[in-house]
């Protein structure tokens, strides 16, 4: 009888330990840092806090934040699987597709900017298929859009200049999207590349002032995320109508962006990642695509480049900083 007890007894606590055992998730983030998270990290906190997660309390979240070194994405991401994490994070291309070559087991939610079909991460939007499934921004999908609003802002607008990072997959793709744009609107586009992760971005406005270029779109990238602030000065500086690809670079001194709205976007992220630490798979979730864009419109950014808004653009922004 006193084995049957003890017997019992071990059972229960094996099984009071398992149920009271915490989940932990890995989390890649392609901005911010330890100190500053951002705002993306701060809205999938959000996110998982509706849904009743509280870190440290009933779910554990390890982060690793690029800060534009993407050598590291693939250490981050051995680090993470090492950890015995129960779902993955990705919010940069670069870190979906290191995070699909370390793991075939573990649940991958994934952020990006890119067609994740196109690019071989899924099988298909509605099937998946495999360990990941997430959320797409559509990114790069809105280039002749943002071509179409630069027009509008700045009628006579001649030469459009491009900010990307040399050497990248992602950025190649990203310049093919805005090339194909221009030529269909007859829009003349220059190239301007910088290398990481230390870009020159006085070297790019050089390369910006030589090529004649009369607006700049910096491409949305790890490599030039940290210096959103940087390039939005250089830009005011250099009277040059900025056109970003993520309305935290309005905030932070831009002139327009044309996106996703980025903090419902990381949020929904912890809605996948509820779904699935309740026992759902990856592959059965659809990949869920934005129903609605952002326009976002710096007005005060306007006025010290000497550039007044059309009021039926300003009419149509969904938000104005003043």
């Amino acid at each position: 009888m006193r084995k049957t007890v003890i017997s019992f007894a071990l059972c229960a606590l094996a099984q009071a330990q398992q149920a009271t055992k915490m989940p932990r998730v890995g989390y890649v983030s392609a901005s911010g840092d330890s100190t500053h998270p951002g705002s993306s990290v701060e809205a999938s906190r959000g996110g998982l806090r509706v849904l009743g997660y509280i870190e440290g309390k009933n779910i554990q979240v390890d982060y690793r934040y690029l800060e534009g070194m993407n050598d590291k994405i693939q250490s981050f991401v051995a680090e993470l699987v090492q950890l015995k994490i129960d779902i993955l994070v990705a919010t940069s291309p670069s870190a979906i597709l290191a995070a699909k070559q370390a793991t075939k087991t573990i649940p991958i939610v994934m952020v990006t900017t890119q067609d994740p079909v196109a690019a071989g991460i899924v099988d298909s939007l509605a099937h998946p298929g495999k360990n990941i499934t997430g959320l797409t921004r559509l990114t790069r999908e809105l280039s002749g859009k943002r071509l179409d609003l630069l027009q509008e802002i700045v009628p006579r607008i001649s030469r459009i200049g491009v900010l990307s990072v040399e050497d990248n997959s992602g950025m190649s793709n990203a310049l093919k999207e805005y090339e194909a744009a221009a030529r269909a609107q007859k829009i003349s586009l220059q190239s301007i590349k910088v290398h990481g992760p230390n870009p020159d971005l006085e070297g790019a406005f050089r390369q910006a002032a030589i090529k004649r270029v009369s607006a700049l779109i910096p491409v949305n990238n790890t490599v030039l995320l940290p210096y959103q602030k940087q390039i939005a000065d250089h830009a005011m500086r250099n009277q040059l109508p900025s056109m970003f690809e993520r309305s935290d670079m309005v905030e932070a001194g831009g002139l327009v962006s044309y996106s996703a709205n980025e903090a419902e976007s990381f949020r929904r992220a912890a809605v996948y990642v509820d779904k699935i630490l309740k026992g759902a798979k990856p592959a059965d979730l659809p990949v869920e695509q934005p129903t609605k864009f952002e326009l976002v419109i710096n007005l005060k950014t306007a006025k010290q480049i000497g550039i007044t808004i059309p009021p039926n653009v300003l009419a149509r922004a969904d938000r104005v900083i003043r």
